[in-house]
């Protein structure tokens, strides 16, 4: 999302990310990659599990419960416009560069 930040600002579309990570956490990811957008932070999992994302994934060979790599197009009036479930971070922006030019 970061290296998509100029286009998207062309289209008026913020990205925000939100993770189970505490502030603190998501500060030193953000420092690190220098996102430039907001990352919010979910520790409760309310707002994952209220957009569906919160449950049982496999890492590592694992079956684990956290985050599914998910994202969300919202429009102006904060209706979901498109969602992409199980998204790879290579795939997000070109899909949500494709549901924009619709």
């Amino acid at each position: 999302m970061r290296d998509a930040l100029p286009q998207l600002d062309k289209l008026n579309v913020a990205a925000v990310g939100i993770s189970p990570d505490d502030p603190d956490e998501q500060k030193k990811f953000d420092e690190k990659y220098s996102l430039g957008f907001p990352l919010l932070s979910d520790p409760d999992h309310r707002v994952a599990s209220a957009y569906g994302v919160w449950g049982a994934k496999e890492m590592f060979g694992k079956m684990i419960e956290g985050v599914v790599r998910s994202a969300f197009l919202v429009d102006e009036s904060g209706k979901i416009a498109n969602t992409w479930y199980k998204i790879s971070p290579n795939d997000t922006v070109p899909e949500l560069m494709k549901a924009l030019k619709k």
